[in-house]
């Protein structure tokens, strides 16, 4: 390895707004939010919640493993 995980860990630990994910398993939609299942109340009804680059807004959002994600995923990042 050339020690790029070690770079990304170390520039998301630089920011004071950042977010440190891998692209193993990671989706598009996965990255902007997820639909969460609240089990505490009795309808089961559900939430969305912040994904990788909504919380990393006006900071550092850090991909490892950029390549592992599907080319779909990869060119709705960059639009």
């Amino acid at each position: 390895g050339t020690g790029k995980s070690q770079f990304l860990r170390f520039a998301a630990a630089l920011s004071p707004r950042s977010v440190l994910t891998t692209g193993t398993g990671s989706s598009r939609a996965g990255l902007t939010c997820a639909a969460v299942r609240d089990g505490s109340t009795a309808g089961s009804e559900f939430s969305l919640e912040a994904g990788a680059l909504a919380l990393a807004d006006r900071g550092v959002c850090c991909i490892d493993e950029f390549g592992c994600m599907s080319k779909e995923d990869r060119t709705s990042i960059h639009e």
